[in-house]
């Protein structure tokens, strides 16, 4: 049998490679050594996303210096792919976990740093940019981003906006007369799965504001500034920011990639199996292997094992999960071309325990999966 191993981590315990090793072994013990497989990282477009499409297409890192959501000077760095293709992730610019706890306010924090990591991309002669949005600390509907690639924000007066959440209410106009022309010339993926708008209940602020620090009065400043942010873009641009799906992912950056820069939404697993030519990797394929460190109806919403089974059932290949656990609706995966799940935990203990042996337990569960998979070869015979 050719196996496949495309696992996402397990966050906090294994990671995806770490996985694809711990399932050759198992493989190994089952089917002896004369097994032929192949292991590739895979994430969702979330956190981890640029070190698992760098790990599997073994591209190179690029580094540089940017501002931070506070404006702080922040060493970041994104993945080269190869001569055109870059990845980058918005959190290693403008992540939440960059701001200490007692400084979260996303009034006063911007995605300037992440505008800044695009600008060396360019510089680096990139002309395929794929952008995780995942993860931010900001609410300044991408403002401080495109700031930093030549877009001005002017108030009333005139004066040039820095490019904060509490800048949204001051704008009154744009100009986009400075934007890098560079960025015409160049595509960008923009790896989204929320849906939200950019306004209203279902918006950025009141999603996610209260994760990033936002009070209950701090939220309905955002929003009165957040809708006269949108109306302005639809006075200029004639675009309703509102009607863009994912417009409000990463307090607004959604809507500012796609306006102002003509970025593509895009599923983040489609575009990292896309990225790293998962397809191409099914091909002569008998059967792969996925998981997660919990399976439940989340997963059927863009995460790695709907993407990952949804492809393998497209090219005729059966595709299997091994999951830390099952949560509820764990079995709605099944849809998306998943033909079974099991568990790494093979009896109740505490969650802590569980954490602490993951990669015992992991091993252990393979074992456990690939001798069913021997006893069903065996009865088809």
């Amino acid at each position: 049998m050719n196996f496949l191993f495309a696992s996402d981590s397990f966050k906090g315990t294994l990671s995806s490679e770490q996985t694809v090793d711990l399932l050759a072994r198992a493989a190994r013990a089952v089917f002896g050594e004369d097994i032929r497989y192949s292991g590739v990282p895979v994430a969702d477009g979330g956190e981890g996303t640029t070190d698992a499409v760098v790990a599997a297409e073994h591209g190179s890192w690029v580094e540089t210096t940017v501002h931070g959501p506070l404006m702080e000077p922040v060493t970041a760095r994104y993945g080269r792919l190869d001569e055109r293709r870059a990845v980058l992730e918005m959190a290693a610019a403008s992540g939440l976990p960059m701001v200490p706890m007692e400084k979260r306010n996303p009034l006063h924090t911007t995605s300037y740093g992440t505008g800044e990591l695009i600008r060396h991309a360019l510089d680096q002669g990139f002309a395929d940019i794929s952008i995780a949005i995942g993860g931010s600390a900001t609410n300044d509907g991408g403002m401080g981003c495109v700031r930093a690639l030549g877009v001005r924000f002017l108030d009333e007066a005139g004066r040039e906006l820095e490019g904060r959440g509490e800048d949204l209410e001051r704008v009154r106009s744009i100009d986009v007369s400075g934007l890098d022309p560079r960025v015409k010339n160049t595509k960008i993926t923009v790896m989204c799965d929320v849906t939200n708008p950019l306004c209203g209940p279902n918006g950025a602020t009141y999603t996610f504001g209260a994760q990033k620090g936002a009070t209950p009065e701090i939220q309905a400043r955002l929003e009165a500034g957040m809708v006269n942010y949108r109306d302005l873009i639809r006075r200029q641009f004639d675009v309703d920011a509102d009607a863009i799906a994912g417009a409000g992912a990463a307090g607004g950056l959604g809507a500012a990639l796609t306006v102002f820069l003509g970025g593509e939404m895009k599923s983040g697993i489609d575009t990292v199996l896309d990225l790293i030519d998962f397809d191409r990797r099914l091909e002569g394929c008998d059967l792969v292997v996925t998981g997660e460190g919990r399976t439940d109806w989340q997963s059927c919403f863009g995460k790695v094992m709907q993407g990952v089974g949804e492809r393998a059932r497209a090219k005729g290949v059966v595709a299997v999960g091994l999951s830390g656990s099952l949560g509820r609706d764990a079995d709605r995966i099944f849809e998306h071309g998943i033909a079974s799940l099991m568990t790494t935990v093979d009896a109740p203990m505490p969650l802590e325990e569980a954490l602490g042996r993951a990669e015992e337990l992991y091993y252990l569960g393979a074992v456990r999966m690939f001798r069913f998979l021997q006893a069903g070869m065996q009865l088809a015979k």
